[in-house]
């Protein structure tokens, strides 16, 4: 009885900081997927990018048409690449800050993040501080994948 005991004490101490270790390296995971698509979209790989998403997305970002579903990340960096051009827009890059929310439960996951959005329109350095970014994902078995993100500008 007595090494029953010892044992059930024993796992009862160890359960908390392996579950910890594990929600710590969900949360690099879910980070590392972020920052392949932003760093993709931000070096001009979108085909690094793209594989970050999962097949099935759904977004809304700033420019017409606002949202995108179903095959949204194919079809926004289409649109966005389009955008871009009609709007003289180039040097687009991506920055992150500190996320205020890595939230995970089972095989979901929701990111909030500030972001700011540099860019040359025109040849005129702009920039877009204050903004957010948030992201949803969820884990399959090729890994985390972006299902949804929205860009609010600040």
């Amino acid at each position: 009885m007595r090494k029953i005991i010892v044992a059930l004490t024993i796992a009862l101490a160890v359960a908390p900081a392996v579950a910890s270790a594990a929600a710590a390296s969900d949360k690099t995971d879910v980070m590392t997927i972020v920052h392949q698509f932003l760093d993709g979209l931000n070096k001009g790989d979108t085909q690094n990018a793209l594989a970050a998403c999962a097949a099935q997305s759904f977004i809304i970002d700033e420019f017409p048409p606002y949202q995108w579903q179903g095959t949204a990340c194919t079809d926004w960096a289409k649109d966005f690449a389009a955008f871009n051009t009609k709007g003289g827009i180039t040097n687009a890059i991506v920055t992150l800050g500190k996320p205020r929310h890595v939230d995970i439960t089972g095989d979901r996951a929701y990111v909030v993040a500030p972001a700011t959005y540099t860019y040359k329109q025109n040849g005129k350095r702009m920039t877009e501080s204050r903004s957010t970014l948030t992201v949803s994902l969820q884990k399959a078995e090729a890994g985390w994948r972006i299902t949804g993100w929205a860009w609010t500008k600040g």
